[in-house]
Formats: C-alpha cells, sequence, structure tokens
C-alpha cells in the first residue's frame, strides 16, 4: 500500500492510492462561538439539494449538539471506541516541538486505513442502523448540567455548544479508498469530492469507511450520495452567477456569519503553499487557532474549527487533539471585519488568548485590503440580477402610511422630495 505524508497528524502513513495531483484545495474555517443553531445553513442544503424522494433523511448539512447530539447518533463516540479496540492504548499523540510539517505535533497511534486490514476493508468504520439516520436534532440544546448558580469563563460548569458539519473534502479521503467500483474521487481543479452515480452500485463502502459519516444511501436509486460542495458555484458554472465564482449554499445563507470558505494552493507533498494573505491560511497555518476535526482518524480534513471557549478543555482535547499544544499558543476567539470575514488576532504574552482584546492595528491594517476586496467581490455575488420590486403605487401607499406617524417636519421635508 502506498505511503503518503499526512501534516496533521505529523507523519506518513498507509493509504491506498498516491497524491500529488490536485493545485488547490477546497477548504473552509467554522467558528463555533458564533452558531446560534438556526438551521439556516441546514434549511439552505436541503431545499437545494437533498428535497427527491429518497433523500429524506439525507441532511448533508447538519448541526449537532454536543456532547450529546450526532447525526448519525453517536457517530463519533462509536468509532472512537472502534479505534481504541483496534490499537489498545495507542491512541496517543507525541508532544514533541511542533513545525511546519508537523504543526500539531505527531500522532503515535494508527489511523483507520492503518487498524484495517487492506483487504476486505479499507478503513475502519461501522454502518448505522436506519434509525440512527432519523432525528438529526436529538438532543438539541442538552447540557452536561444544571447550574442554579450560574457559570463563568474559562470554563462552565454546564455546557453544550453547536457543531456545523458538512463533507470536509478530506485530503485522503476514506470514501474514496473505499470505494471498490472507484465512483468516489477527488476532483484535481479544487480537491472536492464528488461520487460518479453512474458508476455507484449501492454497496454503501463509502458510508461504512467515512469517519464524519458524511456519504450517505438512497434507497430510491440504490446509490450513495455526499455533499458535493455546491461545486457548480465555486466553480462558475451555476447560471444564477453568469460565469463568475461564489460561496456555497450554507456559507452565504449563514445568520451568524461563522463561515469563512476559499480555495487554497497545495504543494505536491499535500502541505499548503504558504499565502499569508490568504484568511484560511492565516487562521489554520499562523495563528493555529482554527483546528480540524478528530485528525488522528487520518484523513487530513479540510474544515476547520474556531473551539468554543467555554467547553472543558479535556473535551476539546477529544475533537481537536492539537488544542492542547497549538491552541494553548494561539488567540482563540478571532473578530469579525465588517464584511463578516473573520480577522486573527494575537493573544497576549501570558495563557491561552481567550480574551476580547482588538486586534492590533498592524494586524487589521495588514489584512483590511485583501478582506476588503473578498468582501466586495462577495456581496456583488450574493446580488440577484433581477431585482424584485413592488409596483409604484403600493410603495408610494407604504411610504404615506408610514409618514401618517412621522413629525409635521418630517412630513413636509417627505413632501418636498416626492
Amino acid at each position: 500500500m502506498p505511503r503518503v505524508y499526512n501534516w496533521q497528524i505529523g507523519r506518513q502513513m498507509d493509504y491506498r492510492f498516491e497524491t500529488g495531483t490536485q493545485k488547490r484545495q477546497f477548504a473552509a474555517v467554522f467558528n463555533i462561538n458564533r452558531c446560534i443553531a438556526c438551521q439556516t445553513c441546514t434549511m439552505a442544503c436541503k431545499s437545494t439539494w437533498t428535497f427527491s424522494p429518497g433523500q429524506e433523511l439525507m441532511w448533508w448539512n447538519n448541526v449537532e449538539t454536543k456532547p450529546f447530539g450526532g447525526y448519525p447518533h453517536h457517530w463519533d463516540t462509536k468509532l472512537l471506541a472502534l479505534q481504541e479496540a483496534a490499537d489498545p492504548g495507542g491512541q496517543v499523540w507525541d508532544a514533541k516541538a511542533p513545525n511546519r510539517a508537523a504543526p500539531y505535533g505527531t500522532f503515535a497511534g494508527k489511523t483507520i486505513f492503518e487498524t484495517a486490514d487492506g483487504v476486505e476493508k479499507q478503513a475502519t468504520g461501522y454502518l448505522p442502523a436506519e434509525d440512527e439516520w432519523k432525528s438529526p436534532n436529538l438532543f438539541e440544546d442538552t447540557a452536561t448540567r444544571f447550574s442554579p448558580s450560574g457559570v463563568s469563563l474559562p470554563e462552565h460548569s454546564g455546557w453544550f455548544f453547536y457543531l456545523q458539519r458538512i463533507c470536509n473534502h478530506c485530503t485522503f479521503p476514506a470514501c474514496v479508498a473505499a470505494c471498490p467500483r472507484n465512483a468516489a474521487y477527488k476532483r484535481e481543479e479544487d480537491g472536492i469530492v464528488l461520487i460518479d452515480q453512474e458508476r455507484c452500485r449501492g454497496y454503501r463502502k463509502c458510508v461504512e469507511a467515512c469517519p464524519y459519516k458524511k456519504a450517505m444511501y438512497r434507497p430510491t436509486t440504490r446509490t450513495s450520495e455526499k455533499c458535493i460542495g455546491c461545486y457548480p458555484r465555486v466553480e462558475g458554472t451555476d447560471p444564477l452567477t453568469e460565469g463568475i465564482p461564489m460561496e456555497t449554499r450554507c456559507m452565504t445563507a449563514c445568520i451568524g456569519k461563522i463561515r469563512l470558505q476559499g480555495l487554497v494552493n497545495v504543494e505536491p507533498d499535500g502541505q499548503w503553499t504558504e499565502d499569508r494573505q490568504n484568511p484560511l491560511y492565516y487562521l489554520v497555518h499562523v495563528e493555529k487557532v482554527a483546528l480540524p476535526l478528530y485528525p488522528q482518524f487520518g484523513t487530513q480534513p479540510n474544515v476547520y474549527y474556531i473551539p468554543p471557549r467555554w467547553v472543558p478543555r479535556d473535551y476539546l482535547r477529544q475533537l481537536h487533539e492539537p488544542f492542547s499544544r497549538a491552541a494553548r499558543r494561539a488567540p482563540a476567539l478571532p473578530r469579525h471585519s465588517e464584511n463578516h470575514l473573520l480577522l486573527p488576532h494575537r493573544a497576549g504574552a501570558e495563557g491561552c488568548g481567550i480574551h476580547h482584546r482588538r486586534p492590533e492595528a498592524g494586524n487589521l491594517q495588514r489584512h483590511r485590503p485583501r478582506l476588503r476586496q473578498q468582501g466586495k467581490r462577495n456581496r456583488s455575488h450574493h446580488r440577484q440580477r433581477t431585482v424584485l420590486r413592488a409596483p409604484r403605487a403600493v410603495r408610494d401607499e407604504h411610504h404615506l402610511a408610514g409618514s401618517r406617524h412621522a413629525s409635521p417636519q418630517t412630513r413636509s421635508r417627505r413632501t418636498a422630495r416626492r
């Protein structure tokens, strides 16, 4: 089996295919601290891609409440238990000094590809029962305990948080490695992972292998489907945009503006090309405030999370094992600019930097030109080409209705303008 380098675990590992053909990678950063679980992203995705018969239980984008919620139910704890059973006591990290090739240190345990036999299974996993796909909001807003006296930072005694999940479009996707017909593949132009519906025969090997359970079986077509990264919008072939690339549906619909999405340049060895002007690169590799979800699985996911600041650190180490090293020396809560893009800021000399300090003037000014330009492009992409407006008579009637409650001076000014 080929050996590939996974920079998130800081070492080489076994994987079915060679890598190094793609030049860019779809990536995203989610700020968990800002999510209110309004499910607008979920419904935007659902109404766009999974509204047909057989897709009733498909939620390519979902927001689940941790630590008890999950879609499918308990997807993460079940796989963690399988990994521990296959490698007892070995799922640990080597806390050596991090470097650019291994920014989080080295994972000394085995990935899901290394605990599998490589013959019958290419990756360790399981097939969820049908009931586990139901009730995607189970345990929503369920806290670990009730705190009658209230809570305070840095850690709440009773807590929960919302975890936003889409397909991670992994650099080493387990669904691609597990598919016996090679129906699942990774696009070279942007790293988005897709399933060829003509080649798929519904063996559900991808469903079983995906550690994040974002490949799903559709019984009406007897094929597997998954999040497509809204690739028509990303590549600019969506007819609504007239050839202009734009963000995915879940990104544009987000009420809290917690999501940052884009493309990063990738080196032949799979590492990101250094580009400190790219907000994604800055958050992930410079400040290390955005962390991968379960990097120990070995798929090198490309969706990163800014951890919630009120959650006990032991639990965060389970979700983002590098948290214990990388986040200790990085700021934990970037702020937003007027363009709703995440802005990094540096921590003080002491502690982990979880505070409300504003960005330094130099940092803000250095990143503002790029962010302003990108924000203008995003806003222009979001506008519809045809603006639907009420007839003039109807608008005037509403305007006059509002004038009845205005002062005489205001009414006279409005009359003069008309």
